[in-house]
């Protein structure tokens, strides 16, 4: 960095959602570190987001149309004047000295390309049963001293604005797999760092049904966006264990040619897929009790199956696209 004291730009995509975009913007303006501007980017949204944006003294930019928080993030980061690109979900509320510690760690690290944060294990604004779930879920898997894999996720993400101009930014076409394709990136010249001390709360989503649904759409785009070196599910054998609950399912007709030996093929296969992630289930039975405990384990099978259906879905369907690929035409065909 040029300076001691940095100006960090951070940059927020917003589509709606005013309530919880002032609530983000709240807690940035109540940050330690002093040296701040925000720039929210309009993802052409029809509500008041903007005016609220741009009443809290935030920068607003509009994209020409709405392409998702990827797009938004570039468009942000071409506007911003900061030494320091922190890129920030409009649904999340950083905690007071977030930014004063990703300065901290980035000017004390030169090394460090992309420094990303995670999510605290409480919900923003909802507090059903399933947000507080999620809450707890993420908070988890988010955690860098728990993950099997480095990932970074840019809803909580600081970058050099000088590494983020050498990288490029973040690949538009990608939907779901954009924070690992740029994790892999950064890594080809810089290292790359999770770190606790950089956190924020998150609005989950209030129902379950909500959470399939978007885990599933997830899980299955991000199957026909994967690319070599990237990581199946952020976690290998999260990855597994949702193949082995998949497999449960035909597995429930063994005991029809296999009489009760094959009725003990479905439950060892869903207990060793808990097995397989015994630590995020130990963690929700011990933050919140057995009740909450059993509740957590749940709907975090069901999140786990729905995570492995869409990822299989995605797969079929990626197969599919490939057969229907023309062929590579030889010189002499193209002659």
């Amino acid at each position: 960095m040029s300076r001691e004291h940095p100006l960090v730009s951070v940059i927020i995509p917003s589509y709606n959602r005013s309530d919880v975009l002032r609530l983000c913007l709240d807690a940035v303006a109540a940050q330690t570190y002093p040296h701040i501007e925000v720039i929210v980017v309009d993802d052409c949204g029809t509500e008041d987001a903007a005016l609220v944006a741009a009443s809290m003294g935030a920068k607003v930019v509009r994209t020409e149309v709405n392409g998702g928080p990827t797009p938004a993030r570039n468009l942000g980061a071409e506007h911003a004047t900061g030494e320091i690109l922190f890129f920030l979900d409009a649904d999340i509320a950083l905690d007071l000295d977030a930014v004063a510690n990703a300065v901290r760690i980035l000017t004390s690290h030169p090394r460090i390309g992309a420094l990303g944060g995670i999510l605290g294990p409480e919900s923003l604004v909802s507090q059903s049963l399933a947000a507080q779930y999620r809450a707890l879920q993420m908070h988890r898997w988010w955690m860098p001293a728990h993950r099997p894999t480095l990932e970074l996720h840019a809803a909580v993400l600081a970058v050099p604005t000088k590494v983020f101009a050498e990288i490029g930014p973040f690949d538009p076409r990608l939907r779901e797999t954009v924070s690992s394709d740029y994790r892999i990136r950064v890594t080809r010249s810089y290292t790359v760092k999770l770190s606790d001390a950089i956190r924020g709360r998150k609005d989950h989503d209030a129902t379950v049904g909500t959470i399939l649904r978007k885990v599933l759409r997830r899980a299955r785009i991000s199957a026909l966006d994967w690319h070599k070196g990237e990581t199946p599910g952020d976690s290998v054998p999260r990855a597994v264990g949702g193949a082995l609950l998949l497999a449960a399912v035909p597995a429930l007709a063994l005991p029809l040619v296999a009489g009760r030996a094959g009725a003990l093929v479905p439950p060892a296969l869903v207990a060793a897929a808990i097995a397989l992630d015994a630590g995020t289930h130990r963690f929700a039975y011990a933050q919140r009790g057995v009740a909450f405990g059993l509740y957590f384990s749940g709907v975090h099978l069901a999140v786990t199956f729905t995570g492995a259906l869409g990822g299989a879905i995605g797969v079929l369907q990626r197969l599919a696209l490939a057969r229907l690929e023309p062929p590579a035409r030889t010189p002499a065909a193209q002659d």
